[in-house]
């Protein structure tokens, strides 16, 4: 188990610490609901680990089959809603992929970021998803 403590920071802004690396990350409320909007909001962090995570979970498919992905990326667009509570609604996400590979290849390393941790994790939140390969 990893464990990261966090500490309200007044202003709406959260500081969190990373146990095991001691790494630490603020977050701010968007401006949207109330904060200033100058740094990560929790639920950008939300998007930020489901983009991570399938990039991750790819490269160590690549690194098992000796496939390349360098340079590989992915965006994230987060969309919010407000009924019936505020809640993140779809995570759109889009991955790149510099290099072009065989069909099987590209199965596998699409089903391996759309299974990663956090996109199972994540239940009832869209995540549509979009791979783009070659230059």
């Amino acid at each position: 188990m990893v464990r990261i403590d966090f500490e309200y920071a007044g202003d709406l802004r959260c500081r969190a610490v990373h146990g095991p690396s001691s790494t630490g990350l603020v977050t701010d409320a968007p401006v949207d609901n109330h904060g200033r909007g100058e740094s990560f909001s929790p639920t950008d962090l939300l998007a930020t680990a489901l983009g991570t995570c399938m990039l991750t979970v790819m490269g160590i498919t690549a690194a098992k089959n000796d496939w390349d992905i360098d340079g590989a990326t992915a965006s994230v667009e987060k969309g919010m809603v407000a009924d019936p509570a505020r809640r993140v609604g779809s995570l759109t996400v889009e991955v790149r992929v510099p290099h072009e590979l065989e069909a099987d290849a590209r199965r596998a390393l699409e089903e391996a970021a759309r299974n990663c941790p956090v996109a199972n994790s994540l239940g009832a939140i869209e995540i549509p998803t979009t791979f783009h390969w070659g230059s």
